[in-house]
C-alpha cells in the first residue's frame, strides 16, 4: 500500500468507536492504525471467493459427524 494518506470523515456507532479506541489503547497504537488494519481486513475478507478455512473445517467436521444421519434422510 502507498505510504501517503488521504484524510476522510465518517460516522460510526459510539460503542464501535469506543471499542476501537480501547483496542488501540491496549495495544499502544494509534487509533488511525487500528482503523486502517480493520479496513484492510474487511477488504481482504470481502475479496475472497471461498469461505474462511476455519469455517470449512467446521463444515467438514459436521458432515463427517452427521454422515449416517444424512444417509438415513436420503433414503
Amino acid at each position: 500500500m502507498s505510504g501517503s494518506k488521504v484524510k476522510y470523515s465518517s460516522q460510526a456507532a459510539p460503542e464501535l468507536l469506543s471499542a476501537m479506541r480501547e483496542i488501540a489503547r491496549q495495544e499502544g497504537r494509534q487509533f488511525q492504525a487500528v482503523m486502517e488494519d480493520a479496513m484492510q481486513e474487511y477488504i481482504e475478507n470481502r475479496s475472497r471467493n471461498t469461505p474462511r478455512p476455519e469455517v470449512m473445517a467446521h463444515f467438514r467436521a459436521s458432515v463427517e459427524r452427521n454422515r449416517r444421519l444424512y444417509a438415513l434422510l436420503a433414503e
